[in-house]
């Protein structure tokens, strides 16, 4: 057996350190549960996409961890499509890999292949979205009959596949469906995902979804809107055995319950964004 500890929406950063108490009891936390591999789902930075030096000390704090480390980026590590300030470019792409190593990977865990996707390409149009959906086809097609599980930032959806645009908080109806189309095709088992601040586990069509909670901060129902989940900060366990995996929702009483809107003109002036 494996373990696995899926932990995102870390935002920390040297300079803007509004949430840096939450990452001693965090790190304490996962050196207490012995786990293989911790997988970062994104967002570890305040504003990596702008400030360096935010994913500099980030990429430090991870690489402290006595364990292997994968992170994919969030919007506020690489920036995201077509946004009006910080939209994800190559420059920003090779500042994460310079700090982080690939925004795409895949790892095998018993009879498991995980796969971290960086979900800000979604939609892109870069050359590397181009890149990032042959080298997932070829690592699919490749899986060797080993059971699938995907880590991303973005979630593909709130409540439903088929659902309609959410806006900031899933992947855009168009770029969703070819990724849904390929969960179904190749039997994806799991799909774990960050961004949304809430703690959630809900199975659709054979898959199960797993909204990563984060340790950072929580969000309002007033500036988020109704959101699935629950507003809790913590971590996901996952015990990888075979073919199965035991999922488990782990919230951390240790961590302190910031609200962003509190401090939002402090952390992120002007754009006003999550």
């Amino acid at each position: 057996m494996k373990r696995v500890i899926q932990i995102s929406d870390t935002h920390l950063s040297a300079g803007k350190r509004h949430f840096a108490a939450n990452w001693a009891p965090l790190r304490d936390w996962l050196l207490a549960q012995r786990p293989d591999y911790v997988i970062h789902t994104g967002d570890v930075t305040v504003d990596g996409a702008d400030v360096d030096d935010d994913l500099e000390y980030c990429a430090g704090l991870l690489r402290e961890l006595p364990v292997p480390v994968l992170a994919v980026p969030g919007n506020h590590d690489v920036g995201e499509p077509h946004h009006a300030h910080q939209p994800i470019n190559a420059a920003r792409i090779a500042r994460w890999r310079r700090h982080f190593g690939p925004d795409w990977w895949s790892l095998d865990v018993e009879r498991w292949r995980l796969i971290g996707l960086d979900s800000m390409l979604f939609g892109s149009g870069l050359p590397e979205e181009d890149e990032q959906r042959a080298w997932l086809d070829a690592t699919l097609a490749a899986a060797g009959g080993r059971a699938l599980a995907w880590f991303t930032h973005r979630p593909l959806f709130l409540e439903h596949p088929d659902e309609g645009d959410s806006g900031y908080w899933a992947v855009k109806p168009a770029m969703r469906a070819p990724l849904v189309a390929r969960v179904r095709e190749h039997g994806v088992a799991l799909v774990a995902t960050g961004h949304l601040h809430q703690m959630q586990v809900r199975d659709h069509d054979g898959c199960r979804y797993v909204f990563g909670p984060s340790s950072g901060f929580v969000v309002s129902e007033q500036r988020q809107g109704p959101m699935p989940g629950d507003k809790s900060l913590g971590a996901i366990v996952y015990d990888f055995d075979g073919t199965s995996v035991d999922v488990r929702a782990a919230e951390l009483p240790a961590l302190e319950r910031f609200f962003i809107d509190d401090v939002i003109d402090e952390v992120y002036p002007a754009r006003r964004v999550v």
